[in-house]
């Protein structure tokens, strides 16, 4: 089994800056693509954020110029620099890998989320 464990969510004011890690474990041959994904109240949960393995980045035009995305692959972990915060940047975020588990067993994995208010 694999586990995505997600932190450095919180309170922050307009402007503000935060920087969220979700940390990998378990029985991992490798990692694909390590992405961060948001949910806010109401709303479809929507991608903010992906890197691949090569470490290829993609972001929502969203966050472009204010969130940076980056991976230890030695850590198996992913983390998100968040600047320049927005009310609307609130949500619950989550991060999903894509995992090899062997050389032939792939699957997709989600952590528990973590809370991001941006306040006004």
């Amino acid at each position: 089994q694999v586990q995505l464990v997600e932190s450095g969510g919180g309170l922050v004011q307009a402007g503000g800056s935060l920087r969220l890690s979700c940390a990998a474990s378990g029985s991992i041959f490798s990692i694909n693509a390590m992405t961060w994904y948001r949910q806010a109240p109401g709303k479809q949960r929507e991608l903010v954020a992906s890197i691949t393995s090569g470490g290829n980045t993609d972001y929502a035009d969203s966050v472009k110029g204010r969130f940076t995305i980056s991976r230890d692959s030695a850590k198996n972990t992913v983390y998100l620099q968040m600047a320049s915060l927005k009310p609307e940047d609130t949500a619950v975020y989550y991060c999903n890998a894509d995992v090899q588990l062997s050389l032939i067993r792939r699957l997709n994995y989600w952590g528990q989320g973590t809370q991001v208010t941006v306040s006004s």
